[in-house]
């Protein structure tokens, strides 16, 4: 991936308590201002990592496969 790609996979379904996107991992606030703060960029991507881990480890589907499968209830 180029380090100017969207991590957004399009699946665009959201942890309640966190904002992070079961997908990957930005919030809503995070999409916006890819677009709108290029430099913002790093900081966002090398979150992205742990918090996905984060929502994994509390049994959510987590990636591609969180557009496929319901998330936990």
């Amino acid at each position: 991936m180029d380090k100017h790609d969207r991590p957004c996979i399009k699946v665009c379904r959201y942890d309640d308590v966190s904002g992070w996107c079961l997908g990957c991992g930005m919030t809503k606030q995070e999409k916006k201002a890819w677009k709108q703060v290029p430099a913002y960029r790093p900081v966002i991507r090398d979150a992205l990592p742990a918090r996905l881990g984060a929502l994994a480890g509390q049994g959510y589907v987590t990636g591609p496969e969180a557009g496929k499968k319901k998330h936990k209830e």
